[in-house]
């Protein structure tokens, strides 16, 4: 199975999950208030057996209208939220820039794409691990720079829960918004990226892993 397969079933899985929950909160709400399936079907402006499948969890496909209406008319509203979990899929333009950032590694580095955290069940994973001269480094490939704390923070939970390197190299597409992003923000990225773009490119042109954390625009 592909990976973009396997992402799919689990976000089907996902989906599933979601509509079973949401379906036995309908009915825990519903119950309580003493309501009929008549009555909030009415109000919700579904039928009697639509209402019962979302309570069971049993419509293959409900809207997230069909949901919001029976909510509604339970005096609840709905949300959709979404949390992090897992990687995501890759971009031409993100795997353009790792290949840029492969060509300028020397013998004997080498990188090896896509590594899962070493952890039963953890989805997430690196876009490389680069190696070679005795140590190693994580490197992620960023083409549009947004929240800069937030990207911090999920690396810095990612080496927490990965032991086997405490150095990641944040590669950056070289573009006008992220120029702009880094001109603003670098200063706050010192701490957990100290080393910028050309102490680590004579690094890996000279065949080593780099010893710190650091960013580099390509």
């Amino acid at each position: 199975m592909s990976s973009r397969q396997r992402l799919a079933d689990l976000g089907s899985e996902d989906a599933r999950q979601a509509v079973v929950a949401g379906g036995i909160e309908l009915r825990a709400a519903r119950l309580a208030l003493g309501l009929s399936m008549a009555i909030v079907a009415r109000a919700a402006g579904i039928s009697e057996s639509q209402l019962s499948r979302l309570e069971r969890g049993r419509i293959r496909r409900p809207t997230l209208d069909q949901l919001a209406r029976a909510a509604r008319a339970l005096g609840l509203k709905a949300t959709l939220r979404f949390f992090p979990e897992g990687s995501p899929v890759r971009d031409a333009g993100q795997l353009a820039l790792l290949g840029r950032f492969e060509r300028l590694l020397a013998s004997p580095l080498g990188l090896r794409r896509e590594v899962p955290l070493p952890r039963q069940g953890d989805l997430r994973a690196w876009d490389g691990l680069l190696s070679g001269d005795g140590t190693s480094a994580f490197v992620e490939g960023e083409t549009h720079l947004g929240d800069t704390q937030a990207q911090a923070r999920r690396v810095a939970l990612k080496l927490r829960d990965d032991p086997r390197a405490d150095v990641v190299i944040l590669v950056v597409a070289r573009s006008a918004h992220n120029r702009q992003v880094l001109a603003e923000h670098r200063e706050t990225l010192r701490a957990p990226f100290p080393l910028d773009g050309a102490a680590i490119a004579r690094e890996l042109r000279a065949g080593r892993v780099p010893r710190a954390s650091g960013i580099i625009v390509l």
